[in-house]
C-alpha cells in the first residue's frame, strides 16, 4: 500500500520541527528558535495503526513583505507541500495564543480543500487546557487536538484525528498495468523516452530548479501489455538543491518511486555512470522495487565490437548493490532497443512477486549447506533450523537460526546467490529476516 503523506504547516516557531521529530522518532528537522532555520531534510516516515505516514515538515509561515525573497519562497515550497499532501496537520503556538497569521493560514488551508487537523502545540502542562487554547476554535476548522511535542503528550491522539481522514486504501494503478517509474538525474532523456513510447510530445521536465512541479502519468497499451509510466524531476546532486521548492520534487521523485512496481533508472552514455545515478538507483533499491539500468543516448557514443561489454562491466562494478538489475543500451532519439524495454519490465515484475514454497527453498538451503557448510565463529556453529517465504515486493525470506550472530553477511550473500541461480529473481533485490530460535521448541528440518 502507498504511503499516505501528511504536511505539517504553520507560521515560524509554533514546534512544527520538534513535532516532526517526536512523530518519526529521531532528529532529522533542525530545531531552533530563529525563524526561517534551514533544514537539510523535510521529510521521514512514522507509523500509526500499522499504517506508514510520509510526513513533510515546513518552513514557517508569516505575513510576506516587499521584496521578501525568502518569505516568498517559504510560502511556495508550503503550498507544494499541501498540494502533495493527504492531510495538514495545522500547528499553532497554545502558549502565545491565536495571532493574525494563524488566521491568514487557516484561510489559505480552507481554500486547499484539503482535510486539515489543528494541532494546539506546546500544551505542556497536564490537565485542563490553558484560556488561550479555546481561541482556535475560531479558525473554523473543528476541534483542536492539544499537544506537548517536547514531552509526546496528545501525539496519539493527533494521530488518531489524522487516521480518520485517510482512505481506507489508495487506488492503485489498474489491476492488470504495471507501474514504472522513470528516474535519474536531470536531462538523462526520461521526456524523451516517455514521448517516443506514447508516440506524443507531453511537458518536457527541466532542470531548472522549481520549474517542474509535478510528475507525470502516461498510460501506455501495446502488444507487450498495459503500463502506466511515471516521468518525474531530475535528481540533482544535494548540494545543487539550493531551492527550497526543488528539495520537494525529490520528495515527488521518492513518492513516484513508492507509487511504482518498476524503476528504469536512466543514465546519460556520453557522461558515463557518476555518483549521483547511484544515489538515484538507492532509492529503488532501498525501496525493495524491480529496476532496469537504461543507458540512454547510445547513438551519440563513439563504440566498436567492445564498447558494450566494457560499458556493462563499469556499470556492474558502480551498482554493486544492485548487480540483480539488467542492463540495456537505448536511444530514446532514434528508438533503438526502446521495444526491448517492455520485455524487461514484464520480467522484472513477475521476480519481483514470485514466491516460492517452503519446502522448495528449503531442499535448496540445504544443498548449499553441503556444498558449503555453515560457518562457525569461536567454537559455535551457525545452525539454519529452516527458511520461508514471508512476503513479495521484494521477494522476502525468514531464516530461523540458533544465533543471529553468527549468520555471517559473506554466507548471507552467498545464500542469496544460490537462490537467484535457481529461481533467477532478475532485477528485483532479495530481503532477509534473520530469527533466532531455541533448539527446544523445535525438531531442526535442517
Amino acid at each position: 500500500m502507498a504511503k499516505a503523506v501528511v504536511a505539517l504547516v504553520g507560521r515560524p516557531n509554533v514546534g512544527k520541527s520538534t513535532l516532526f521529530n517526536k512523530l518519526i522518532g529521531k532528529r532529522v528537522s533542525i530545531v531552533d528558535d530563529t525563524p526561517g532555520v534551514t533544514r537539510d531534510r523535510v521529510y521521514g516516515e512514522c507509523e500509526w495503526k500499522n499504517r506508514k505516514i510520509l510526513l513533510i515538515d515546513t518552513g514557517g509561515m508569516e505575513e510576506l513583505k516587499p521584496n521578501d525573497v525568502i518569505s516568498e519562497g517559504v510560502r511556495q515550497q508550503t503550498e507544494i507541500a499541501m498540494n502533495l499532501a493527504d492531510v495538514i496537520i495545522f500547528v499553532v503556538d497554545a502558549k502565545s495564543g491565536m495571532v493574525s497569521t494563524d488566521l491568514d493560514i487557516a484561510h489559505k488551508l480552507k481554500k486547499s480543500g484539503k482535510p486539515v487537523v489543528v494541532c494546539a502545540n506546546k500544551s505542556d502542562s497536564v490537565g485542563n487546557a490553558d484560556y488561550n487554547f479555546y481561541e482556535f476554535y475560531n479558525l473554523g476548522l473543528g476541534e483542536p487536538v492539544q499537544v506537548s511535542s517536547v514531552h509526546g503528550h496528545g501525539t496519539g491522539d493527533l494521530l488518531d484525528e489524522v487516521f480518520k481522514f485517510l482512505p481506507d486504501s489508495y487506488e492503485e494503478d489498474s489491476c492488470d498495468s504495471i507501474s514504472v517509474a522513470v528516474i535519474g538525474k536531470p536531462n538523462v532523456g526520461k521526456s524523451s523516452l516517455i514521448n517516443y513510447i506514447s508516440g506524443y510530445d507531453r511537458s518536457i521536465v527541466s532542470n531548472v530548479a522549481g520549474t517542474t512541479r509535478d510528475t507525470i502519468d502516461t498510460l501506455i497499451s501495446n502488444n507487450f501489455g498495459n503500463y502506466n509510466f511515471i516521468d518525474t524531476a531530475g535528481l540533482r546532486k544535494q548540494s545543487k538543491v539550493n531551492d527550497k521548492i526543488e528539495k520537494y520534487s525529490i520528495i515527488r521523485s521518492k513518492l513516484a518511486v513508492e507509487r511504482a512496481q518498476v524503476c528504469v533508472i536512466m543514465i546519460d552514455a556520453t557522461e558515463g555512470v557518476t555518483e549521483q545515478d547511484t544515489k538515484v538507483a538507492g532509492l529503488a533499491h532501498e525501496s525493495g522495487k524491480a529496476s532496469i539500468i537504461i543507458v540512454n543516448k547510445w547513438d551519440s557514443v563513439e563504440k566498436d565490437d567492445k564498447t558494450m561489454d566494457e560499458y556493462r562491466k563499469k556499470i556492474k562494478q558502480k551498482f554493486l548493490f544492485m548487480s540483480y538489475a539488467p542492463v540495456l543500451f537505448i536511444s530514446a532519439k532514434t528508438g533503438q532497443r526502446v521495444n526491448e524495454i517492455f520485455e524487461y519490465i514484464n520480467q522484472v515484475s513477475e521476480y519481483n512477486s514470485m514466491r516460492v514454497s517452503t519446502g522448495t527453498l528449503n531442499d535448496v538451503l540445504a544443498r548449499a549447506i553441503v556444498k558449503t557448510p555453515l560457518p562457525t565463529h569461536k567454537g559455535k556453529r551457525l545452525k539454519i533450523y529452516y527458511m520461508t517465504q514471508v512476503s513479495v515486493q521484494p521477494p522476502t525470506f525468514v531464516f530461523f537460526v540458533n544465533k543471529a550472530e553468527l549468520f555471517h553477511f559473506s554466507y548471507q550473500h552467498y545464500i542469496e546467490n544460490t537462490l537467484r541461480s535457481t529461481f533467477g529473481f532478475i532485477g528485483t533485490p532479495i530481503r532477509f529476516v534473520i530469527r533466532e530460535k531455541s533448539e527446544q521448541k523445535f525438531e531442526p528440518k535442517i
